[in-house]
């Protein structure tokens, strides 16, 4: 079962992964992975501890340059980009351990995402110019709409580092989706989340979808992956073993095998 047949209303991809491969030493951490993630989906990577999917999303966001293979954005190419130009094309992500600047407040943090859609430059700044002051109050009036979005419009001037582990989450993915992106990864976001929080999260990504984002995300709870994705990878030993949907997923044989340890070959 073909991953892109399964999805029906795509139009196009907006990611191709192209028989990547990245090595580290002797160890190969993607082992000619390929796969395509269409427009508008919320898509999963998966897979055991250690499979690679922390380094594929390294290699899609442009942390890494692929050894082989290559890596296609909207049509373009991004081999060997650097990840401030993706997050200018529209690659946005968050990370597994929260990456928050702890001394800004939770506005800051989101202003600071915004600024990569800025026009003015550093003389601008300098001389103070009134367009410079224009798109500043502009900033700031975006970064409390995605707060209030993301839940956190109360928590605008706290103190990133004094906020509850759980909003620091949402305040991250807040700060990513300030950067205006069309593909948004999540890197473990339901990490140390209690099952309320997780609910939240849930519905928070269903809505952040319904804007037209596409999403990948890499998590280990099978449960929120199974019940908010439209298609998921799966890796294993840094090898993609399945694609599809989730029910197709859950009985594969392949992925019980990688997680339960059983001696099905893979797919």
């Amino acid at each position: 079962m073909n991953g892109q047949k399964a999805i029906e209303g795509g139009q196009g991809p907006i990611l191709q992964v192209e028989s990547v491969t990245k090595a580290f030493g002797g160890v190969i951490a993607s082992r000619s992975v390929s796969f395509s993630i269409e427009k508008q989906v919320i898509a999963g990577l998966i897979g055991p501890n250690g499979a690679g999917k922390t380094t594929l999303f390294n290699l899609m966001t442009g942390v890494y340059a692929p050894d082989q293979g290559r890596i296609v954005f909207n049509g373009v190419d991004i081999r060997g980009q650097k990840p401030h130009a993706l997050v200018g094309r529209g690659i946005a992500r968050t990370f597994q351990n929260v990456e928050l600047f702890g001394n800004m407040t939770a506005l800051e943090n989101v202003m600071i995402g915004r600024h990569v859609r800025t026009c003015c430059g550093f003389w601008d700044a300098i001389l103070r110019l009134p367009r410079t002051a224009r798109e500043e109050r502009g900033i700031r009036s975006r970064a409390h709409e995605i707060l209030e979005f993301v839940g956190l419009e109360d928590a605008a001037n706290t103190r990133s580092a004094d906020l509850p582990f759980g909003w620091q989450r949402l305040l991250e993915i807040g700060r990513a989706l300030a950067c205006a992106p069309r593909l948004l990864l999540l890197d473990e976001p339901a990490a140390g989340l209690n099952a309320v929080e997780t609910r939240q999260l849930a519905t928070l990504i269903r809505q952040i979808s319904q804007q037209g984002i596409t999403i990948i995300l890499v998590e280990h709870d099978m449960s929120l992956t199974m019940s908010i994705c439209d298609f998921i990878v799966v890796i294993d030993q840094g090898a993609k073993i399945a694609e599809g949907q989730p029910r197709y997923i859950q009985s594969h044989p392949a992925v019980m095998a990688a997680y339960l340890g059983t001696e099905t070959a893979h797919a």
